[in-house]
Order: C-alpha cells, then structure tokens, then sequence
C-alpha cells in the first residue's frame, strides 16, 4: 500500500470519528453590562444610563470535516461549520442605572432610566463558516 493511500485512509478513519459526535449548538443565558450615553442636538452628553441585563449567546461545537480531495490544490476538501444564531429577536430594555455628566445619578422620572432596542439570538444553529445569507 503506497504512503499517500495509507495516510489517505488514517484522514478518513478521522473524519468519521469526528463525525460521529453531536453537534452542541444551543441558545444559552448570558448576562452584560450595557452603557448607554445620550447627547443633546449640539453633541454635549446629557447623560450616561447602565444596567446588567440578561440576553441570549450562541455557544457550542458544530461537526466540521476534512476529507482527501483530487480537485483542490492542497490535496483537501474541508467543511467548516460554525454555531451562531438562525433568528434575532428584537426586545426592548430599560437601562436603570442613570447619571449626568458630573456623575450624580438622575432620580426624576423622565430621566431616571433609558429605553434602548437590543437583538439578541432566538435560536442557534449551525451554518457554513463564512456563508451569513439566511
């Protein structure tokens, strides 16, 4: 058996053990700290509003592969997958830690806290690494 068709087939006996695992892709609880500055028409900041809020991640492993290929130049064909969200969902959040520009925090009620629209991940699954058209 020539070296090329013994190492071929050691790549192949790989590539199906790797496949064999599941993927793990999934949408999990994350938590961030957001801060949010808000300027007036001439550009002078009004206020700085901040909060921790809990959001959604994409996180996990996708199955990718590497396989022996005549037609590509380096002799491989490779299939990346990578976890990342299928649809985004938009909600809105009141950011609630809010202070002027000296740093005192704002107690009245028009000023107190901040509403700003976040996109976070509704479902994660995974795609081709490098194709984002969905």
């Amino acid at each position: 058996m020539s070296c090329w068709l013994r190492w071929a087939l050691i790549v192949i006996f790989l590539v199906s053990v790797n496949s064999e695992k599941d993927e793990a892709c999934e949408t999990l609880p994350s938590e961030i700290h957001i801060i949010k500055e808000e300027f007036d028409e001439l550009g002078r900041l009004q206020r700085t509003c901040n909060a921790d809020i809990a959001v959604n991640k994409c996180e996990g492993a996708c199955n990718s592969q590497v396989q022996p290929s005549v037609i590509t130049p380096n002799g491989f064909l490779k299939e990346c997958y990578c976890c990342r969200e299928s649809y985004l969902r938009e909600r809105v959040i009141t950011l609630t830690h809010c202070y002027d520009p000296d740093g005192m925090r704002l107690t009245s009620e028009k000023m107190a806290t901040l509403d700003i629209k976040l996109k976070e991940p509704a479902d994660c699954k995974c795609y081709k690494c490098g194709d984002y058209s969905r």
